[in-house]
């Protein structure tokens, strides 16, 4: 590949997904479906080799064909999914999905003996097969941490099942619902009907009246809505405890996700409670936000408003060449693989009704280039996403040299690179900016950035801890609306006034329907950033081979050990404090430009 330049045309649209199969129904997908299915009968036929006593050369000859057949059923998952977040109304595409979803239990099912033959085995041939494993001893060791918590095969076949028509299709139904909305609102006048994410953008309108009048819309359909997502999630939730507290003897409902991410529950719990602490440096600076916009108490409608008149809007191309020319500051290997996404038709950017709102990337098999999803819109805030989302990118990338069951970070360190990257970004925003004004608002959106990312999201967790309790209890949609004002109270104190329409938006966040306590996993790698970025600006160049090194880690030990290289202690509570100093730092900063 040709070296990447900053100048290298790239027009807005959709991706391409020929890299996985043409199609749904293409010669190279039924190869995919056939190879599938011989790969599992020759991984069943070598169960009767699974004893105490097997050998070293045996059992990694297995693990070699379980990890082949991964890369081929991530492909396969990988394109279903992102046919259907492309086009949520296609019906075509939605069938293909449930038939995926069942695909996958099956053969799960059939290949489901060896985790629980891994989990049994005794501690001796356990170490002495870990030892002999090379690449794969993480992977085999973070299974054996799910021992005291597994169940007998026939019940886990069972669950498997039973996820695809239950707590997977309650999932695709919440997306199908939600992708289908339109909001009505009056721009200049003329009554418009928008997307999740243009309805979105006028929240970061100048005009307070727009801005309130976006997020009242926004959640007059989601109330109107409310009774029936509300028992979508309420089904959701019973269904994780059934499952993990109650057979699986998990001792709380957030803790399965913290063994997922390898993450000591203390660690969590440590993070949650100096987020909640710290709350004031986020209050103050709302205070400091409203007084800006001459207004006596911020609105909750205001708190992403920009301080000043500017407007301005990036198109496509700009926000390209601003993303590449920051990564390429920073070093050009990181330039270069985030342009890989791009020119091989991996990134779907436009705005298009049914399409699935938000952005985020996906990776599966290392030997390919990720796919990123965006929503563009023009503001510089879309820039920080492509930035983001580019950032996970090259994670995945610097990590390709890893097998498929060791390649992706775990999802606290998932954040790293994405929130690093915008950081870059907004830098050189600042650098090339002449305009005050916009330099003043970008300087304003660093601090919403960190309050979305960090804040919002350990209450987000707060909530979930809550709800969960609550619906054990047999709360009602209604009492879960009441919790969550509770917690938008106690998370902007008197720094702000919130609509009574905001009790309804815990029912639009996507994350805590999909995966229960992923929210926190934000906190953690902002809080992280914020320590390596100051680590980098202190050392310069030094610190790139360090941080390039963490990246390309991927998920092959585990986030404990990869930070402690990094020189983060992630149990020491002073370390998260850090963080939440390095906000009131810039809030302070802020303070001296409004005098």
């Amino acid at each position: 590949m040709a070296e990447a330049s900053t100048k290298t045309k790239h027009e807005l649209g959709p991706w391409s997904l020929d890299d996985l199969f043409p199609g749904h129904k293409s010669k190279e997908a039924k190869t995919a479906f056939d190879n599938l299915e011989a790969n599992v009968a020759a991984i069943e036929k070598a169960r009767d080799q699974l004893t105490a006593k097997i050998s070293e050369k045996v059992f990694l000859a297995l693990i070699d064909k379980i990890e082949a057949n991964n890369r081929l059923a991530s492909r396969v998952a990988q394109f279903a999914s992102l046919w259907y977040s492309a086009d949520t109304q296609n019906q075509d595409a939605q069938s293909f999905q449930a038939k995926i979803d069942q695909l996958m239990a099956g053969l799960q099912n059939r290949t489901l003996f060896f985790s629980l033959w891994w989990k049994a085995l005794d501690e001796t041939n356990a170490e002495r097969l870990m030892t002999a494993s090379g690449e794969y001893a993480y992977w085999l060791r973070q299974i054996r941490n799910f021992k005291p918590y597994t169940l007998t095969e026939s019940e886990e076949k069972i669950i498997n099942i039973k996820d695809v028509t239950g707590a997977n299709a309650l999932q695709t139904i919440y997306s199908a619902i939600t992708n289908r909305y339109t909001y009505k609102i009056k721009i200049d006048g003329e009554e418009k009907e928008l997307t999740r994410e243009e309805l979105m953008k006028q929240v970061y309108s100048t005009n307070p009246d727009m801005r309130a009048a976006a997020y009242q819309e926004l959640y007059r359909i989601y109330g109107e809505e409310a009774p029936i997502l509300g028992q979508l999630y309420q089904a959701l939730m019973r269904d994780w405890h059934n499952e993990n507290v109650d057979l699986r003897n998990f001792a709380s409902p957030i803790a399965v996700r913290n063994l997922h991410n390898d993450i000591p529950d203390e660690v969590v719990d440590t993070l949650l409670e100096v987020a909640e602490e710290s709350s004031s440096a986020f209050q103050s600076f709302f205070k400091l936000k409203a007084k800006l916009l001459g207004m006596e108490k911020l609105r909750r409608y205001d708190i992403y408003a920009p301080v000043s008149e500017s407007k301005k809007e990036y198109s496509w191309q700009e926000a390209v060449e601003m993303t590449m020319a920051a990564f390429a500051d920073f070093d050009p290997k990181v330039e270069q693989l985030a342009w890989r996404v791009l020119k091989e038709d991996h990134l779907d950017s436009e705005v298009r009704k049914g399409k699935r709102g938000g952005a985020f990337c996906s990776s599966g098999d290392p030997a390919l280039t990720p796919w990123v999803l965006m929503n563009y819109t023009g503001g510089a805030r879309d820039i920080s996403t492509l930035a983001h989302e580019l950032g996970h990118a090259v994670h995945a990338m610097l990590a390709d040299d890893k097998n498929s069951l060791n390649y992706h970070a775990s999802l606290p360190l998932a954040e790293t690179a994405s929130t690093f990257a915008e950081m870059l970004l907004v830098e050189r925003l600042l650098e090339n900016e002449e305009d005050e004004s916009v330099r003043r608002d970008l300087l304003f959106s660093q601090v919403d950035n960190a309050y979305a990312t960090i804040m919002r999201q350990v209450f987000f967790a707060l909530f979930e801890r809550q709800a969960h309790a609550m619906i054990q209890e047999g709360a009602s949609v209604d009492e879960l609306s009441a919790a969550y004002m509770k917690n938008l109270e106690t998370q902007f104190g008197d720094s702000l006034e919130i609509g009574e329409e905001f009790k309804w938006e815990w029912v639009s966040i996507p994350h805590i329907f999909y995966y229960p306590f992923y929210v926190y996993a934000y906190s953690f790698g902002q809080l992280l950033v914020f320590a390596l970025y100051q680590q980098y600006k202190a050392e310069g160049d030094a610190f790139i081979p360090r941080y390039l090194e963490l990246l390309s880690a991927g998920g092959s030990m585990s986030p404990e050990e990869i930070l402690t290289r990094a020189g983060v202690d992630m149990r020491d509570p002073t370390f998260w404090q850090g963080g939440f100093d390095f906000v009131a730092g810039l809030v302070k900063e802020l303070e001296k430009l409004a005098n």
